[in-house]
């Protein structure tokens, strides 16, 4: 059996294999989308499907919502091509729960999909229509930017400021361009809403939104008053925080749907190095916080789940995670992962100092310090994170991936509770174990003596050079001073906060010998 739309008239065969169908008219939801579109999607990877697409299920299935989403893909089509077409838009949501049960969910949310290489004009009357209230975005942190790291835009920008509206290049010209034709259209009003895991995520859409406006109205291909329209209350950008784990489609997974007789559902690899399949597997567990900020109104996605507040309760929510009750607990998994020779945070979960690690990281020194934003509670939080979701073994997530970048996030992830913590700083333990973790980290040798590759990190050299001289079964800590003191990468200079020392000596401590990091890590944390 294939997924398609032909194949789901047999509700039976199905049903007989645990599988829950949508529980709306299909056609009758396509033709209400096709009518009058309220909702379109860019950016048609894992999260998409494994998260909004199945709330705007729920909400049909409910009888909430008459219509569905049409989504667009504008950096990779094949994800387009091979996973969602051949399936007639159709997806299977396998929600991967700590119990080592799958549920195995149908979505025929998604009624079109669209690429802005090959559908622009189709988009074009999409975004004009006045029924259409949002605009979603789920186009990675990256697909934000203009300009390289020299402040130069990218090619790709620079031409479409050069050639204007007709057919843009870069991502950011393409949203402009839809926004335009909705302009000329007559206006109405509309909300963009970026879902995408960055702080701040609807002020830097609207900043790079209104950067590149401003420079084709420069140029003369926009007229001012489209540029004071994206400006108005007529065009909203609402701040989100979104959270729920969705890793590349698992070849485990694939193994089960097939033992059920389904054909057609091994994932494929894009030319864009992109992993997707018929299927999208994720962690039972999610959240969404949108600002509620809808000019031209909107769905009722609270009935699915997702929680309405106002832009200072996402922020509080999001500086929850990132600096206390996620975050944190995931990088100093990652990094003590790599030296402790793992390949899965969820096997880190079962050893008893990494858990301790956790545990004091989050509990001990984040919970007292917390920004709680009322609408969730930290606790009940950081329960789920340490209980119920990293110790998942479906989620095949990995320290290594996740010690990508590790020098852009520590400034947030833990200079924030430092700073938090003020003159008490000083007496944490947890958080300079990690620090030192990190520190030790560098010099690319396990704790059995093996070499590892360290992730991809942009100061990665830099910082590396700092600790050229330091090596295991020595004392002698090199530049680990100017490292520790530079406030860029740990959000303090720890000298200043009594910690500079303290992460001295544990890092002192891990370089004494091989098991030297296992033994710091049973020195210095409880019982």
């Amino acid at each position: 059996m294939k997924l398609t739309l032909n194949a789901l008239q047999d509700k039976a065969w199905w049903q007989e294999r645990g599988y829950q169908l949508p529980l709306y008219d299909i056609p009758r939801v396509r033709a209400a989308t096709f009518s009058a579109p309220r909702w379109l999607h860019l950016g048609a990877g894992n999260i998409f499907r494994a998260f909004l697409a199945h709330a705007q299920q729920r909400l049909l299935n409910q009888r909430d919502a008459e219509s569905g989403i049409i989504v667009a893909e504008g950096f990779d089509p094949e994800i387009i091509e091979k996973a969602y077409r051949p399936c007639d838009n159709l997806s299977i949501f396998v929600r991967l729960k700590g119990d080592r049960t799958l549920d195995k969910i149908v979505l025929a949310s998604v009624v079109e999909s669209l690429t802005m290489r090959d559908d622009f004009e189709r988009l074009r009357d999409i975004a004009a229509a006045p029924s259409l209230q949002m605009i979603s975005l789920t186009i990675t942190e990256k697909g934000y930017a203009i300009k390289d790291r020299d402040g130069a835009y990218y090619p790709a920008v620079a031409a479409d400021f050069k050639d204007g509206t007709a057919r843009p290049q870069s991502y950011i010209g393409n949203i402009v361009a839809l926004l335009h034709a909705r302009w000329q259209a007559g206006g109405a009003p509309l909300a963009l809403v970026s879902m995408d895991n960055m702080s701040h995520n609807g002020e830097k859409l609207r900043a790079v939104i209104m950067e590149f406006a401003r420079a084709w109205q420069s140029a003369g291909h926009v007229a001012p008053e489209f540029v004071a329209w994206l400006e108005s209350t007529k065009v909203a950008f609402p701040w989100t925080m979104i959270d729920k784990i969705t890793p590349r489609p698992d070849p485990g997974v694939a193994e089960r749907l097939q033992a059920d007789g389904l054909n057609g559902i091994d994932a494929v690899v894009t030319g864009k190095n992109t992993y997707v399949a018929p299927y999208v597997n994720a962690e039972e567990l999610e959240y969404l916080v949108i600002e509620d900020d809808f000019p031209n109104g909107r769905l009722p996605l609270e009935r699915a789940g997702v929680l309405f507040a106002d832009r200072d309760t996402v922020n509080k929510v999001e500086t929850m995670k990132v600096t206390t009750c996620l975050n944190p607990i995931h990088t100093a998994l990652a990094i003590y992962g790599c030296l402790l020779g793992y390949t899965s945070i969820h096997a880190e979960m079962q050893d008893a100092e990494l858990l301790a690690l956790a545990r004091a990281v989050g509990y001990r020194e984040g919970l007292p310090v917390v920004v709680n934003p009322g609408i969730l509670d930290p606790q009940t939080f950081i329960d789920e994170v340490v209980n119920v979701r990293l110790p998942n073994p479906y989620i095949p997530d990995t320290p290594q991936r996740i010690a990508t970048d590790t020098s852009q996030k520590l400034a947030i992830r833990f200079g924030q509770t430092i700073k938090a913590h003020g003159a008490n700083a000083g007496a944490l333990t947890a958080i300079p174990l990690v620090l030192a973790g990190w520190c030790r980290y560098l010099l690319g040798v396990d704790d059995n003596g093996k070499p590892f590759t360290c992730s991809p990190d942009p100061r990665l050299a830099e910082a590396q050079g700092k600790l050229k001289d330091v090596h295991i079964g020595s004392t002698h800590l090199g530049g680990v001073r100017a490292l520790l003191s530079d406030a860029d990468i740990f959000g303090v200079n720890l000298y200043d906060v009594g910690l500079g020392e303290k992460v001295e000596g544990y890092l002192r401590d891990m370089l004494a010998d091989n098991g030297a990091v296992r033994a710091t890590l049973q020195k210095y944390l409880p019982e």
